[in-house]
């Protein structure tokens, strides 16, 4: 006596199809929890986004003594004509020269050292004059009548001031004199 027995398989041979056994109400429910879950984690984080805000305006503390300043923060010069902070300093502070004509700085400088030139120049700290302009000097240098040494030990220092060495003496001394 044999009988056969019936092997139980997820598959229904006498079918030309597979039954799908996924229920949808499974999926909707996966797919709307999931949408809640990120809904509510959004306005949690936007809650607490919100409070730390509040709480960084309300604790705001005395700038960083170590923070550098703009000025710091540049690299040492020189820097390219269109670089942030490309300029020159000045009597009344910095001039700024990004992205000007190429020769700006030189006529900048150019202008300040007429100035001095022609108005000298005074030390910021002590007030002193600390150039004068050249015709004022030139004035000055006349009034006070300039003293010429005229003995002996003047003309030895003429002499002397003359006197270079020679390849002849192999530098060992001044035998040379200019004319």
């Amino acid at each position: 006596m044999s009988s056969k027995k019936k092997v139980m398989t997820p598959a229904d041979f006498d079918k030309a199809y597979e039954e799908n056994e996924v229920q949808l109400r499974g999926v909707v429910y996966f797919v709307g929890g999931l949408t809640v879950l990120i809904v509510l984690v959004s306005v949690l984080m936007w809650f607490f986004l919100s409070q730390m805000h509040e709480y960084r305006d309300a604790t705001k503390g005395p700038a960083n003594p170590l923070a550098l300043s703009t000025k710091e923060r540049l690299p040492d010069g020189p820097r390219l004509q269109s670089a942030p902070g490309f300029g020159v300093e000045g009597p009344s502070g910095h001039v700024n020269l990004e992205l000007t004509q190429p020769a700006a700085e030189y006529l900048e400088l150019k202008k300040q050292w007429d100035s001095m030139e022609k108005n000298g120049e005074k030390d910021p700290k002590t007030g002193a004059v600390i150039m004068l302009p050249i015709e004022e000097a030139k004035k000055r240098l006349l009034a006070e009548g300039l003293k010429a040494r005229s003995d002996d030990a003047g003309k030895k220092l003429y002499d002397d001031s003359r006197r270079f060495y020679s390849e002849s003496s192999a530098g060992r001394m001044e035998s040379e004199i200019r004319r």
